[in-house]
C-alpha cells in the first residue's frame, strides 16, 4: 500500500505492514529529529496548518516535522480569526487554501468537518482530530513509542495486556488507538472506565472481530493490575455539558495506585494534555520521576513519525536515505529522569 496523495483522516487507512514501515523511516528520521542530522526532502513543499480548535503538541509536532524535512509553513489558528467567522464555508475554506499548499493539516471540533473539508480540497489532508472522533497522527506516535517501548524486550507487542483507563467515550486518541494497536496478535484490551464513559460499542466490537479478550471495568485498583501498557486519558470535559459524571478520584493514576497495582517493566502513556489542577482525577505529576512513565518519550516520537508519515503522503519516502547529512550546528542534549531507559547513552 502507498501513502502517496492519500488524506490522513482516519486510523483505518493504515495496516500493519504500512505501520511498520513507517517506523522503519520514522527510526531513520529520529536523528533528524533531535537535530543530529538534517534530510530536506520536502524542500518547497508548503504544509498549511489550521486548527479550529486549541493545540499545543499536535500543531507544534506537525509544524517542526515538516520543517525539519526542508518544507515551508503557512499557519491560522481559531475559526474567529479565519473568514469561516464572516460566513465562508468549510469546502470554501478548502479549495481556496488547498491553493496555496501542498498538503495541509486540519484540526476542527466537529467530527464531520475533516471529511467535509477533504471532501473540497486539491491537496491531501490530515486530520489533527476532529472533535470526539479521532486522532490518527496521535496513534501512530503512540504506536511507534510502543514499538519501541516493547522492543527493548525483544517480545514485541503482541500477546501482550493493555489497559485503557479515563474517558474513553470522548478521548478521539483512544479511538485510533483502539483501531491500529489490534493489527497486532493475541492481545488483552481492557477498558477502565465509568459506564457513561465507556469504550463505543463499535471499537469493543472491532477489537473482538480480531480475535482480541476484551475486558470491561468500572475499578482502576482491579483493571489495571498486570497490564503491560497502562494508557491513560483524561476527562474530556470539552466534550460534553456540565451534567455531573461518576469519575471520582479512584481514577486518578498516582504513585500509590503505580505502587500497589502496577508491573514493574509496565509502560505507562497519555496522549497529554493531562489536567495537573486539582480534583482533575488524570495521571498525576508524582509519577514524573518514575521511569515507566513513557510520556515524554512519547511526545519525543510525535516528529519523527509525522516526518515519516508527511514525507510518504508527499511521495519522499524512497529519497530519505540518500537525502541524510550531518547536521552543520550542535544543540546541547540534556535528558532527564523520564528519558531513562529509553534514549540515556544512545547516539540517536
Amino acid at each position: 500500500m502507498s501513502l502517496t496523495g492519500k488524506h490522513v483522516l482516519s486510523s483505518d487507512l493504515f495496516d500493519r505492514e504500512e505501520l511498520e514501515r513507517l517506523f522503519v523511516l520514522a527510526d531513520l528520521l529520529t536523528p533528524v529529529a533531535r537535530g543530529r542530522q538534517v534530510a530536506r526532502v520536502l524542500e518547497g513543499a508548503v504544509m498549511a496548518s489550521l486548527f479550529f480548535e486549541a493545540s499545543t503538541r499536535t500543531r507544534l509536532s506537525c509544524e517542526a516535522a515538516f520543517l525539519r524535512l526542508g518544507g515551508g509553513l503557512i499557519t491560522s489558528t481559531g475559526a474567529e480569526i479565519m473568514s469561516i467567522a464572516k460566513g465562508e464555508s468549510l469546502a470554501d475554506t478548502s479549495r481556496v487554501v488547498s491553493g496555496y499548499c501542498d498538503l495541509i493539516v486540519m484540526r476542527h471540533p466537529e467530527e464531520n468537518a475533516v471529511h467535509e473539508f477533504a471532501a473540497a480540497t486539491n491537496v491531501p489532508v490530515v486530520n489533527g482530530g476532529n472533535g470526539a472522533g479521532e486522532h490518527p497522527t496521535q496513534a501512530l506516535l503512540d504506536m511507534f513509542t510502543l514499538h519501541r517501548e516493547f522492543g527493548r524486550s525483544g517480545r514485541g507487542l503482541d500477546g501482550r495486556r493493555i489497559a485503557l483507563v479515563g474517558d474513553l467515550l470522548h478521548g478521539r486518541t483512544v479511538h485510533s488507538l483502539m483501531k491500529l494497536v489490534t493489527l497486532y496478535e493475541g492481545l488483552t484490551i481492557v477498558c477502565v472506565a465509568p459506564e457513561p464513559l465507556g469504550m463505543p460499542v463499535g471499537l469493543l466490537e472491532l477489537a473482538e472481530s480480531r480475535g482480541h479478550r476484551v475486558e470491561l471495568s468500572d475499578r482502576p485498583e482491579t483493571g489495571l493490575k498486570d497490564a503491560d501498557l497502562v494508557y491513560a486519558t483524561r476527562l474530556q470535559t470539552e466534550r460534553f455539558s456540565d451534567r455531573p459524571l461518576p469519575y471520582s478520584d479512584e481514577f486518578r493514576v498516582d504513585r500509590a495506585l503505580v505502587s500497589r497495582v502496577f508491573r514493574e517493566d509496565a509502560v505507562i502513556m497519555h496522549p497529554l494534555p493531562r489536567d495537573s489542577r486539582p480534583g482533575s482525577n488524570d495521571l498525576a505529576a508524582d509519577l514524573n520521576d518514575d521511569p515507566r512513565l513513557a510520556i515524554f518519550r512519547q511526545t519525543d516520537a510525535g516528529i519523527p513519525m509525522r516526518m515519516a508519515l508527511f514525507a510518504s503522503v508527499l511521495g519522499a519516502a524512497e529519497a530519505v536515505p540518500d537525502a541524510l547529512r550531518p547536521a552543520t550546528w550542535y544543540r546541547p542534549d540534556y535528558t532527564g529522569p523520564d528519558d531513562a531507559p529509553f534514549y540515556r547513552n544512545t547516539t540517536l
